[in-house]
């Protein structure tokens, strides 16, 4: 009897698992990377299937646990809108309909105060707040790509200079199919050609694949400040793509050291087998003796969705760089190394993998890297 009693509860509890798993699997619920839309407000929206409504839940941290803040109807179309608040402090919301939850976002704080007063603003638009909470950054440099072609005032398209791996080793060229301007964005592309193009001046042979990579070689470079771009890149989970928001130095002021020990500021690199994920790395002589160190000279939990828009920031003094992914500060790093004293170029870089990222021909090209727009503060 008792063994009876038992298969019927074991049987029962099965079938409500399996109805709840059946409703969990009919309804889904997404939610793309927070926009601001004001000093206090950023809009989430998103997508549901399976039911007309979604919970808006904000994530209590002295308690552990989610709070319900607003329902929201979705469209017809399932697509559903809404704003909540811009703290001092990052939020994190989330999307909740039945058994389905979306992706936890963290809402930026407020770049100004809070104030009856308007935020001063400049070539770059609104100005940020610093982190005195007091002051504002400064523009220095305003790119919005509102135009047909790049500013060869401020840009150098990179020729030569193959990346990548022997499978995939596309070679840099100034060509309008892999650096164009238009829809008020700047892309960057790789694709393949018929045949190997020609490298001038180097030993190994590329691959049948061509890339765009722009910086800001002898045309601006600054040492401290605030760098912020704001980027997407092609969607896919398969490897074989990377690009790179980056910053070298500036040869024009010198160097006797030789790389790592000159240093590089990679603000954020993106591989498609990390689809969920920036890589932040700072390379100078100390880190790099020790390899990749989380929290030092690397992070890997920096949240950014490919195929999205994400913003990519780096507020540099010469004790301290701060690297940010979509408002959230990411790492941290106060070595204070004289690789950082220097003027820095900016550099936007389409390529094709290495290692276990290396193309193998699964990876959609051409791959587009949009850039919507740099801005640069001192």
């Amino acid at each position: 009897m008792k063994r009876a009693l038992a298969c019927l509860v074991a049987t029962l509890l099965g079938l409500t698992l399996f109805a709840l798993h059946s409703e969990a699997k009919k309804v889904s619920v997404r939610m793309q990377v927070p926009e601001m839309v004001s000093a206090e407000k950023a809009r989430l929206q998103g997508r549901v299937t399976g039911r007309d409504a979604v919970e808006i839940q904000r994530y209590v941290s002295d308690k552990d646990r989610w709070v319900p803040v607003k329902r929201v109807r979705a469209s017809a179309q399932g697509v559903f809108r809404t704003t909540v608040r811009a703290t001092r402090r990052w939020e994190r919301y989330r999307a909740v309909a039945g058994h389905a939850q979306s992706l936890a976002r963290i809402v930026p704080a407020a770049s100004t105060p809070v104030t009856d007063e308007p935020a001063p603003t400049d070539a770059c638009g609104r100005r940020p707040l610093r982190g005195d909470g007091k002051t504002y950054w400064a523009c220095t440099l305003a790119q919005n790509f509102n135009g047909t072609e790049i500013d060869r005032s401020v840009w150098r398209p990179q020729t030569g200079f193959p990346t990548g791996s022997d499978t995939g080793r596309p070679c840099y060229v100034d060509d309008p199919s892999v650096i164009s301007v238009h829809d008020g964005a700047l892309h960057l592309s790789v694709r393949g050609v018929p045949r190997p193009p020609e490298c001038p001046g180097l030993k190994e042979a590329p691959t049948a694949h061509v890339a765009g990579m722009v910086s800001t070689y002898r045309l601006f470079s600054q040492q401290y400040g605030r760098f912020e771009a704001r980027i997407k890149n092609t969607a896919t989970r398969v490897p074989g793509l990377q690009e790179a928001f980056w910053l070298w130095p500036d040869d024009r002021y010198g160097s006797t050291l030789n790389w790592p020990a000159s240093g590089e500021i990679d603000i954020a690199e993106t591989y498609s087998e990390h689809p969920t994920l920036a890589i932040p790395f700072l390379h100078y002589t100390w880190n790099d003796n020790l390899g990749p160190k989380p929290g030092v000279n690397t992070a890997w939990d920096c949240t950014a969705t490919r195929g999205e828009f994400n913003t990519y920031t780096l507020e540099w003094t010469a004790s301290r760089l701060e690297i940010l992914v979509n408002g959230r500060t990411c790492l941290v790093n106060t070595s204070g190394d004289p690789a950082f004293r220097k003027p820095y170029i900016v550099s936007l870089t389409q390529m094709l993998g290495t290692a276990s990222n290396a193309y193998d021909g699964r990876a959609p090209l051409p791959a587009t890297m949009t850039v919507d727009y740099v801005r640069v503060w001192e």
